[in-house]
């Protein structure tokens, strides 16, 4: 789980103190007493002075496994024993992501999640974040956790965007609402009433407040190719403590949620026992996936793992539990330092976490507000001097010794090192980054954060046989030359593909997706719509990219992903359709799934040493960066904000007449009045359309409707379907087509009549001479004025020849 980088684009409005109001309590899982009542039972199983069989002895019982969660002797047959090491078979198929969090809804004491994976009603429509909401907000008074620090008083907090707001004088109100916002979106946290409707407001690429890991989605990706998954349970204890009271489920307690989402997840895969299945060793993942169903492989990342009191013994039991519960995977370090090591810095919310707890102030660089950094001790370069404590090293080893895979996602760099050094001597250990972004390729405000991945430790997966998991989440990045993908559209696929060509084309290294989805985090944003297309960098620059997705393409996939993103599980192989429209070769991720079991299968062993001398890493091709602000300059202003000329199609929104491909937008007072583009013209609309002024002068009422048919009222030609306006009296007539009628059909106009005479009176057309008639009949006048009328027969009264039959009238007979 990573939280947000968060970059404010306006000030939180201040709000009144909500007034409490009973929280809409969730249905109770059939499986929640059991796991509650199965952590008393596994806690004694962990007494140190009875161990369970170490994991890699290839001693875990499913009998003993299925009571301790609580599960039916029936589902037992979903935990299958581990099969011993192998070596690989025939290669798997299919992509994988190496970082999920599906059980989030009880992440945090079950506080902070709205929607559930799975059940009735788990997607229903939020409360939108109204005062006393029940999800996506933080408590008031957060300001208080400075107190017991001495020094708080000294800290320019106004320094510290998103932490300013979390903590200053709004408080919760304040920071519930800037805590998911980002570039392109206010987010889905505190006050989100135009996003509380499932399907129309959320998921989208920007959640992080609402559930993205439904059963159906996860589903609906392996139908289409997804094979492998590492379900990794989460929690923080220090964000728990942040959510207002009445909206946690149970006390703050980072390991009991880890222990109900582990037993959610076999919960789940018992009930789906028929596509998706728990493994436990790589020759088991093999059996899973050659039988087409979805591995799942189970992992921890806690930031206290296994408790904020931990020992070695307590340690070697805990890891024995953990490993007995189908965990083959975990993170020694998440958020903040703790027993095993020191974290990689990235957001400010965390180093303030810590500083909550040690009061402690580092002045070497200014990594959480100007000139100092909160709760870590760093170096110049803002990177945790703290590395992998003896502890870290104890477990590292004890993970080698149950063949466990060993996740440096999170770990300081100093972490990372000592790892390596640690794998290297056990004839290179492999070790893999579950979610991770590559340092080079990303712009400053990411690269320049400890958690990104640099190049040399690509180099120590590589060597270890490792496995990278690219973040999904991918923001602004820099254009890498070597793609033929540019990168026009910042943070959608486009950028994804910068990431993934270097490390595809430069860094060779195996990777797979680390989405992170209900992690805390934004996804790949959409390439088209207005929910924040192209939208990592500033509005302008969004703008026009979004106009270059729409004019020249690849045009949109026809699915949910082209505007609303990466909103769920589902929707990841639309990111690799999109990849593939764009042109990359996707052959690595797609075939992913085998290079993670090709990892695991390394751990289990034996090695023979160096897997690959990673001698080939080739960092060039990245485009130098310009910032945003150097950007936006070039960029024609209006009302005090930079804007892309004419982008905007007829509808979409805009803040004056400029930003209209129209030149027409209905806002008012430079955007007071949010505004759309409408026509000014018929030539904005398209073919059978007109453009309505419906009030003639006032450019706001304007709108394309469909072209106006036959009879109806018009001023102008191009108002008709037909193109002809006729019988313009006072500037208003009637639309036509010359020569439709024939004589005595309803008519308006007098060119609509073959005779182009339309009877004032009848408004019918009328013949002005024979040739109107039929050979039969003549032109009629007196009481038959303008009727065609039949020609008379012999003896019947005439005036004139043409009015006979015979052609002779005669004494005003016809003869």
């Amino acid at each position: 789980m990573t939280s947000p980088d968060h970059r404010l684009t306006r000030a939180p409005s201040a709000r009144p103190n909500p007034a409490p109001r009973g929280r809409r309590r969730r249905q109770p899982r059939p499986f929640a007493t059991a796991a509650l009542a199965a952590l008393a039972l596994m806690t004694s199983a962990c007494d140190p002075g009875t161990p369970l069989p170490p994991g890699g002895q290839g001693a875990t019982d499913e009998l003993a496994v299925s009571a301790s969660l609580g599960l039916s002797s029936g589902a037992a047959a979903a935990l299958p024993a581990p099969a011993p090491a192998a070596l690989a078979g025939a290669p798997v198929s299919g992509f994988a992501d190496l970082h999920f969090h599906m059980m989030s809804e009880e992440a945090f004491g079950g506080g902070w999640l709205h929607g559930r994976h799975d059940g009735a009603g788990a997607l229903d429509d939020c409360d939108g974040g109204s005062p006393g909401s029940d999800h996506g907000r933080v408590r008031q008074g957060l300001s208080g956790l400075l107190d017991h620090c001495p020094q708080s008083t000294m800290l320019d907090l106004a320094s510290g965007g998103a932490l300013s707001a979390l903590l200053g004088l709004g408080g919760g109100i304040g920071g519930s609402e800037v805590i998911g916002q980002t570039e392109g979106t206010q987010g889905d946290t505190g006050l989100h009433l135009g996003r509380e409707r499932f399907s129309e407001g959320w998921p989208r690429w920007d959640t992080i407040a609402h559930q993205q890991g439904h059963v159906s989605w996860l589903r609906s990706a392996h139908d289409r190719g997804l094979s492998l998954i590492v379900m990794s349970a989460v929690s923080f204890d220090w964000l728990c403590s942040i959510l207002p009271e009445q909206n946690r489920q149970r006390p703050c307690d980072e390991m009991a949620d880890v222990d109900l989402q582990l037993q959610m997840t076999h919960a789940l895969a018992a009930r789906n026992a028929g596509w998706m299945e728990i493994a436990l060793s790589p020759a088991h993942a093999r059996r899973i996936i050659e039988a087409g169903k979805l591995a799942v492989v189970l992992s921890i990342e806690a930031s206290h793992l296994f408790g904020r009191s931990v020992d070695a013994a307590r340690m070697r039991a805990q890891l024995d539990r953990y490993h007995a519960l189908g965990v083959r995977t975990l993170q020694p370090v998440h958020q903040v330092d703790n027993a095993f090591g020191g974290a990689a810095l990235h957001n400010p919310i965390f180093q303030f976490a810590q500083y909550s707890e040690n009061c402690f102030i580092d002045t070497d660089c200014g990594a959480t507000l100007a000139g100092m950094t909160l709760g870590m001790d760093v170096d110049a370069s803002c990177r945790n001097m703290r590395g992998l404590t003896p502890l870290g090293e104890a477990l590292v080893g004890e993970m080698m010794d149950r063949k466990m895979m060993i996740d440096v996602a999170h770990l300081s760099e100093r972490g990372i090192d000592r790892v390596f050094e640690l794998a290297r001597a056990r004839a290179y250990y492999p070790l893999y980054v579950s979610h991770g972004h590559f340092r080079e390729i990303m712009a400053p405000e990411v690269a320049e954060k400890e958690k990104s991945t640099p190049a040399r430790v690509i180099r120590m997966l590589r060597q270890t046989g490792g496995i990278f998991g690219l973040r999904t989440a991918h923001d602004e990045t820099r254009q890498y030359s070597r793609s033929s993908v540019e990168n026009s559209c910042q943070g959608s696929s486009r950028s994804f593909a910068q990431a993934y060509e270097y490390g595809r084309l430069g860094l060779k290294v195996p990777m797979a997706f680390g989405a992170d989805l209900n992690g805390f985090i934004q996804q790949t944003r959409p390439r088209f719509g207005e929910d924040g297309a192209c939208s990592a960098a500033f509005q302008a620059e969004a703008d026009c990219q979004a106009w270059e997705q729409r004019e020249q393409g690849p045009g949109p996939l026809g699915t949910a992903f082209d505007e609303k993103g990466l909103a769920h599980e589902g929707m990841l192989p639309d990111l690799l359709a999109d990849l593939d429209r764009l042109g990359v070769d996707t052959t690595g991720l797609r075939s992913s799934t085998e290079s993670f079991l090709r990892m695991w299968e390394r751990a289990q062993g034996p090695r023979a040493g160096m897997a690959d001398p990673a001698a080939d890493l080739d960092e060039s091709g990245i485009a130098p960066f310009a910032t945003a602000e150097e950007r936006e300059s070039a960029y024609p202003t209006k009302c005090g904000a930079a804007y892309c000329p004419g982008f905007q199609a007829l509808g979409g929104s805009c803040r004056f007449d400029e930003e209209c491909e129209s030149g027409q937008c209905t806002a008012v007072a430079c955007n007071a009045i949010p505004g759309r583009c409408v026509c000014n013209d018929d030539a904005d609309c398209g073919s059978g359309l007109r453009c309505a002024l419906k009030t003639p002068g006032v450019g706001g009422d304007n709108a394309c409707e469909p072209k106006k048919a036959e009879h109806q009222l018009c001023t102008r030609d191009s108002e008709c379907a037909s193109g002809r306006c006729g019988g313009l009296v006072a500037g208003a007539g009637f639309c036509y087509t010359p020569g439709s009628k024939t004589i005595g059909q309803g008519c308006r106009v007098n060119e609509e009549c073959p005779s182009n005479r339309c009877g004032d009176l009848t408004q019918t057309c009328l013949c002005r001479s024979d040739a109107h008639c039929a050979a039969s009949q003549f032109c009629g006048w007196g009481t038959n004025e303008g009727e065609c009328v039949d020609k008379r027969g012999r003896g019947a009264a005439c005036t004139k020849d043409n009015q006979c039959a015979s052609g002779n009238c005669r004494f005003l007979f016809c003869r």
